[in-house]
């Protein structure tokens, strides 16, 4: 009988050729210009699981961008896995700034660069292929499901509805999601929760039009400079966010859990070397890791206004704007911090200037139990595949969804990751690592074999 380690080797080039095809459609579910393009890629992704070997695929219309199903049942009494993850991508701007188109892939020194190639393409295209090897080698031990979306990167506005509206065809025992990532590929980890999201924009209307700067410069004020003086009192000399009520729900991480967490590889020179910066910010009293993990933030995320092309233009400009967000930590909710950001602004703004903030997207922070048998399969697998146990650690990055998967269909996550933070995620140059691509693939088969057995 072929072997999992035999086919992925025999298939591996093709497995590579099918997710450079699918980075090649420039699915960005922000742009209404894309709109065409994100059902291409749907149908792709369907297309794909179909020839993977699933039973059946569908492309499903939401009042946003479609939704992809597809299964393959081998039998009803055996554990049922859902596979969640997304098709959509981040806007590749700043075009500058990327060494080749972001909807080009290139391989260079051993890695994919494109847009979505590690968020999240190339990570759930891993159980496709999973799912190929399992089907073809005939040792598929779990029904598997898949639920690809195309909203996640603008906070899955209509997924919640599809759920609710397909409780009966997601029906499964766990969910399994591979939109995180490793601490490195020597010291596998696994991550046991990601962070909510907050994400507002905040408009400031001086003047009602644009001024000379010579002529009205010093009698009127300045919108960006006041919006600057707006954000920059939410933090205090200590970086603690200064919004009354921001930290009134933060579930506090216990002692045992900091402990663990520092146990965690970490080379605080590298990190910085790796992000070219001669210093680290964040909250006073906190590691670097906690930060990113059992702390919430507040970031500015965007600003602009006035005259910002090339050459000179002296102008005081009647508007200025920024989008900020806020990362949340267990037991903060998104409308409450949502509510809170929106009305502190507004609360806030100098005399001189109005203030208009508005919500843009957000989502709830998720924590997976680390006792079920779902994480101990992940664990398992893992340590099968890299010949290590994995650390769990807490993901600094948001997954909208996860609250209302886990609320609808009453099952619980396991995340299994297998990008780096250095990937670029979100920014120019995005990358995925050839060897974590096809170590996904070779270790996702082990954890339904666990799961199947446990």
């Amino acid at each position: 009988m072929q072997t999992w380690k035999d086919y992925q080797e025999k298939n591996k080039n093709r497995f590579l050729d099918e997710l450079l095809e699918l980075l090649r459609i420039p699915s960005v579910s922000a742009s209404n210009d894309r709109k065409e393009d994100m059902k291409k890629c749907a149908e792709a992704v369907k297309q794909r699981l179909l020839e993977a070997g699933a039973d059946t695929a569908a492309v499903y219309a939401t009042e946003g961008h479609p939704v992809v199903f597809g299964e393959k049942i081998i039998d009803p009494s055996k554990p049922t896995v859902l596979v969640y993850g997304h098709y959509d991508v981040q806007p590749p701007d700043p075009l500058k700034l990327w060494h080749s188109g972001p909807f080009e892939p290139v391989i260079k020194d051993g890695r994919i660069y494109a847009r979505g190639a590690a968020d999240d393409k190339g990570q759930f295209y891993m159980h496709v292929k999973a799912l190929e090897i399992l089907t073809k080698t005939n040792t598929q031990a779990t029904n598997i499901k898949f639920l690809i979306e195309g909203e996640e990167e603008v906070g899955s506005p209509n997924l919640g509805k599809f759920v609710a509206a397909h409780k009966d065809l997601l029906k499964c025992d766990v969910i399994l999601i591979s939109d995180s990532s490793m601490i490195s590929m020597e010291n596998p980890s696994i991550d046991i929760g990601v962070r909510g999201l907050a994400y507002i924009q905040v408009e400031v209307t001086g003047a009602n039009r644009d001024l000379h700067s010579g002529v009205y410069g010093g009698a009127v004020a300045n919108p960006i400079t006041m919006l600057a003086k707006m954000i920059a009192s939410c933090h205090d000399e200590n970086n603690h966010i200064t919004i009354p009520g921001f930290y009134d729900d933060v579930l506090v991480a216990t002692p045992e859990e900091r402990k663990l967490m520092a146990e965690a590889p970490y080379n605080e020179e590298e990190y910085k070397n790796d992000l070219g910066v001669k210093a680290l910010w964040g909250e006073k009293g906190y590691s670097t890791n906690e930060r990113t993990g059992i702390r919430p933030t507040l970031e500015l995320n965007g600003i602009w206004g006035g005259y910002i092309e090339e050459g000179a233009k002296t102008v005081l400009p009647g508007k200025a704007y920024a989008k900020i967000s806020a990362r949340l930590v267990p037991n903060q909710s998104s409308e409450k911090i949502t509510e809170m950001l929106l009305k502190h602004f507004e609360s806030i703004a100098p005399e001189g200037v109005t203030v208009k903030a508005e919500n843009l997207h957000g989502g709830e922070p998720y924590i997976t139990p680390i006792d079920s048998n779902a994480y101990k399969a992940a664990a398992k697998a893992i340590e099968t595949s890299f010949g290590k146990k994995p650390v769990p650690v807490r993901g600094g990055g948001s997954i909208p969804i996860c609250t209302i998967l886990e609320r609808e269909l009453g099952v619980k996550i396991v995340f299994m990751g297998f990008g780096l933070d250095s990937d670029n995620l979100h920014s120019p140059n995005e990358k995925y690592d050839l060897y974590n691509f096809y170590k996904g693939i070779e270790t996702i088969p082990y954890f339904h074999k666990y799961f199947a057995e446990m």
